[in-house]
Parts: C-alpha cells; sequence; structure tokens
C-alpha cells in the first residue's frame, strides 16, 4: 500500500466523518457491545445465549438475508450437538493458534455438522451452512475480539487494497491477511485526533462499544470499497 495513498483517504475519510450526523454503521457498535455483554459459554442453554449475542437496534441483515442465514444455520447445530459445536467455538477463539489453521477447522465442523444434520432432518432441504464465504466467521472474531479483527467484507478488502495501491490483491478469501491489513491501517488512523472525536461524537450512547476496535479500520476500508 502507498503511504500517499493511504493519507489522502484518510484525509477524505475523516471529511466525511465530520459531515455526518448519525453514522450508517452504527450498529456494528451496538452489536459487538451486545455481544461482549451476553456471550457466555458456560450458560445452561448455550444454543439460546448463542442466538442471545446478536442483536442491534438498526438491522439484521449482518447474519440473515433472504438467502443466507447462518445464524439459524449454527443455532441448529447448537442444539444438535452442543459439545462439537462449543469445542468449535473455543477453537476459533483461541489466539494461541494461527487463525487460518482455526478458520479450516470451524468450517470443517460446519460442513460435518450439516451432513449429519441432514442425515437426522432428511426432509429439509439445507443444503449449506452458509459459513463458507467467511463473512460469519468473521463477525463471530470480530466481535469476540473487537480490538484485533474488523467485520469481513471480502469484496470491500480487495477494493480497498487496489485503491491504496496494494501489488498483491488477493483472488479468494483471506482473513488473516485482512487483519493484518486492518491493524495496519489503524495505525495511520489514530495518528488522526479529528477521526477519533468524530466517533465520540457520532457514538455517544451506552449501548455503542467504547473499547479499542477495529470497527474504525473495517468502516474506512468499507468507505473506500464504496468509492470504487
Amino acid at each position: 500500500m502507498l503511504l500517499n495513498k493511504i493519507q489522502a483517504s484518510i484525509g477524505d475519510y475523516q471529511k466525511w466523518l465530520q459531515g455526518l450526523r448519525h453514522h450508517p454503521r452504527a450498529h456494528l457498535w451496538e452489536s459487538v457491545e451486545h455481544f461482549q455483554r451476553h456471550w457466555n459459554m458456560d450458560a445452561a442453554d448455550t444454543a439460546s445465549m448463542f442466538e442471545a449475542s446478536f442483536y442491534n437496534a438498526e438491522t439484521r441483515r449482518l447474519w440473515h438475508t433472504e438467502h443466507w442465514y447462518p445464524l439459524k444455520m449454527m443455532r441448529h447445530f447448537w442444539e444438535m450437538d452442543p459439545k462439537t459445536v462449543r469445542w468449535m467455538f473455543d477453537d476459533l477463539f483461541n489466539e494461541t493458534k494461527e487463525v487460518e489453521g482455526r478458520i479450516g477447522r470451524f468450517l470443517f465442523g460446519c460442513d460435518e455438522l450439516l451432513r449429519d444434520y441432514k442425515a437426522t432432518h432428511v426432509t429439509s432441504i439445507e443444503n449449506n451452512h452458509y459459513h463458507g464465504d467467511f463473512r460469519m466467521i468473521g463477525l463471530y472474531l470480530a466481535f469476540r475480539y473487537p480490538e484485533a479483527y474488523g467485520p469481513y467484507d471480502f469484496e470491500a478488502f480487495r477494493k480497498t487494497l487496489m485503491q491504496l495501491g496494494a501489488r498483491d490483491i488477493p483472488q479468494e478469501n483471506d482473513l488473516g491477511r485482512y487483519a493484518k491489513v486492518l491493524r495496519t491501517l489503524m495505525v495511520f488512523l489514530e495518528k488522526e485526533p479529528a477521526i477519533a472525536t468524530a466517533f465520540r461524537k457520532l457514538l455517544v450512547q451506552p449501548k455503542y462499544f467504547q473499547g479499542k476496535t477495529l470497527l474504525v479500520a473495517a468502516d474506512f476500508c468499507t468507505f473506500i470499497g464504496s468509492r470504487v
């Protein structure tokens, strides 16, 4: 990525933020706060806990659209085999291991659970667990560790790298590299105090997450990607 392109884009992003009265993606900060308050692997009913951890007041499109509903399928898996699903999430959230391996094992677990689900629900038409595009896995990681990951959008990631002059543009999902890029961009974003000031004005309610987060860098990527 080229320094002059990063700095120019940050300047545009700062002006955009300062012109907002309401941030169009404020629901992400609300969702992270809600998840942080409700995620509890020791809950008596882990399936209900899992579903209750996802919430915001504006949209469900982060985890449910007409033809994409990973949260619903994972709720089925929790009800069917809670021990396996707990192991999958414990492993996914284990930051002592490489993220690529954790994602691979999580997807393998989803594939196996879908096979078992179809075997016990022979009339079901479900043939997808909806985690293969990494969007929901990225959301799990971003909600659990907001200081280390951000919501994942492959096309926005690619467009950001192209706009910022990166040489190696990914042709397939690479959530690990995406997280590294967000961390790099966050270093530059944190050098602009006006950006932090803008967010303090936009996210004043206690329902919004106030801790250290890469949501700002992910939002920056979405902003850049939307201009292509």
